[in-house]
């Protein structure tokens, strides 16, 4: 784009590649042929201990980490966490000349010390903002700033004193956030992005509210919180789980202050995870309250198809109108083909997004939720037995005299605040101008070059894996490609037979072999298991490692297996670390 760094220098990959000679020391450490050393904490044997059923995946990969940090190599292959390693730079670069505008336009009250100004007034700041500019026009952050104010005014119809205004006032955090829901410009802006991002910029009739929150992380907390305050959810109600799904999503049903019973709906590989119409079919239990997904998958990196969402609509509006689907739809930057139950059945669904993976700013907190204009929230709400309603009016009369007419949408974003100080509530204003400014940035770039930088760095990460592995790396329009789900024992038989993939599965444990694979190889993965996936896969992030990491990862998978059919062929008792 005109004025701004390619997106080869835009999308930075970041990380290097990293040579896994196993060491003697590390070899000690592994217990090669006694058993000792680190697998104290986990061995590889099928009786794993029993904390490790328990603790999340993201603390195991703590474990994890630490097993392969035990050595002399110098960095570790952490295919663990989700965070990508590249990061759009334009977008930071622009807010800081936004931050050095708003200290330099502030005014300078007399008798005032240095340092210590007045908010400016509003008038004429458009002009100003553009003379700065102009003086710092050899910054891209500074060009892309004016191209972002431009198309504001054209495409919203706003004045650009307006704009400039709060723009400055929310990256400079002065104020609170008013509206505490999401400052206006931004909501306009960031709702015609995700129009562009999730219905290929042809949304469902009626309008979408959202509410900017502290990242994803922060939307769950509030949403489960305020469903259970309104008598949506309750102890003891089923709600479903696509699954293979991110971890926390299966935790969070059975913590004690929840206490829902979770009901399993399991993609299939054989089906290019996809739902079977026996799975869909469970939704027609009208005790099932809600429905919990994320789409494009994580861990499976495949979207919906057209006909599973589809069918997932139909059984809803047919057999269960009010079941709420809470959408984590993060990923949908990634794919060439993405299907919505936010877009089928917009009026069951509330949708989350994140824009942490897609931008690369996991550490800002930027997510939004999503609910439509005719939710069937307010209506069950409204259709509550007298008893919760009068309960609910003598919560809420607190923020209004008709606390009956308050939307679903209104108690989410006062109850954020424990509901007292909900007028202090909302997203800050620094993180929703930034917010704005990367959903603008999206907008302004019509021939999706940052898109296709980012799309490619991870195509390369994701056909080098496979090459490592020695396998034909699956290509379809509905992958992602942000994380890789292998079949361990798939790849076992396929590289050493069936006999061997066998043993594997009866006589040993997933846990182990990521044990093994972090202490002789020094790369850290994630077990399947703990998304609910198959009993023997494993997540490979492929956003979080460079291309030749992601090599050297499908080659030290291999190498482990080859090891381990070694030791099984010629040593009935193989090693201390791989029997009882």
């Amino acid at each position: 784009m005109d004025g701004e760094e390619s997106p080869a220098a835009t999308a930075l990959s970041t990380t290097t590649a990293t040579t896994t000679t196993t060491s003697a020391a590390a070899q000690k450490e592994t217990g090669t042929g006694t058993g000792t050393g680190t697998g104290a904490w986990f061995d590889v044997s099928r009786e794993a201990p029993r904390f490790a059923g328990e603790q999340s995946a993201f603390e195991f990969q703590h474990r994890l980490v630490d097993a392969a940090s035990g050595s002399a190599v110098s960095r570790v292959i952490n295919a663990g966490r989700g965070n990508p390693n590249f990061l759009l730079t334009t977008v930071r670069d622009a807010f800081a000349q936004l931050l050095l505008f708003a200290t330099f336009v502030a005014e300078s009250g007399e008798g005032l010390p240095r340092g210590l100004k007045v908010r400016p007034d509003k008038r004429g700041i458009a002009k100003k903002l553009q003379d700065w500019l102009h003086k710092n026009s050899s910054s891209n952050g500074s060009a892309f700033l004016s191209s972002a104010i431009s198309f504001i005014h054209e495409k919203l119809d706003l004045e650009a004193d307006d704009i400039v205004f709060e723009l400055f006032d929310a990256a400079q955090g002065d104020y609170y956030p008013v509206p505490p829901q999401m400052l206006p410009m931004t909501e306009l802006i960031v709702r015609q992005y995700l129009n562009s991002v999730l219905f290929h910029n042809h949304p469902p009739l009626g309008t979408f509210s959202l509410f900017a929150t502290e990242g994803a992380t922060a939307a769950m907390i509030y949403l489960f919180n305020t469903l259970k305050v309104n008598h949506i959810l309750a102890p003891g109600d089923k709600v479903a789980i696509i699954t293979p799904i991110f971890s926390p999503y299966l935790e969070i049903p059975g913590l004690s202050e929840n206490g829902f019973t979770p009901v399993y709906l399991s993609c299939q590989e054989s089906l290019g995870w996809q739902l079977g119409p026996e799975e869909i079919a469970k939704l027609r239990d009208t005790s099932i309250k809600a429905l919990f997904e994320v789409n494009p998958g994580n861990p499976s990196s495949y979207s919906m198809s057209r006909q599973t969402v589809t069918q997932i609509a139909q059984v809803i509006r047919e057999h269960n109108p009010n079941l709420i689907v809470i959408s984590d739809c993060v990923y949908a930057n990634f794919v060439d083909e993405f299907h919505s139950l936010l877009h089928e059945i917009p009026q069951n669904v509330i949708g989350v997004y994140s824009f942490s993976k897609y931008f690369g700013v996991t550490g800002w907190r930027l997510g939004v939720v999503m609910v439509h204009q005719n939710t069937v929230l307010d209506t069950m709400i409204a259709q509550l037995p007298d008893e919760q309603r009068k309960q609910l009016a003598a919560r809420y009369r607190i923020i209004t005299p008709k606390p009956d007419k308050l939307r679903f949408m209104a108690r989410l974003q006062s109850d954020s605040r424990c509901l007292a100080l909900g007028h202090t509530a909302g997203l800050s204003g620094p993180q929703q101008a930034i917010m704005g400014l990367f959903a603008l940035h999206e907008l302004l770039d019509e021939k999706c070059s940052y898109r296709n930088a980012i799309l490619g760095i991870l195509r390369e990460r994701w056909n080098n894996l496979h090459k490592g592995l020695g396998v034909t790396p699956p290509d379809t329009p509905s992958l992602t490609r942000y994380y890789a789900l292998l079949n361990i024992a798939h790849l076992a038989e396929d590289k050493h037979g069936k006999e061997f993939a066998t043993w594997l599965v009866q006589h040993t444990s997933l846990f182990g072999f990521l044990k093994l694979l972090a202490e002789r190889h020094f790369t850290v993965c994630l077990p399947g298991t703990k998304f609910a996936g198959p009993d023997w896969s494993i997540r490979v992030s492929v956003a979080n490692v460079c291309a030749e990491e992601c090599t050297q990862i499908g080659s030290n998978i291999v190498q482990l297996l080859a090891y381990m059919a070694h030791r099984h062929a010629t040593d009935s008792h193989l090693l201390g670390d791989l029997d009882e």
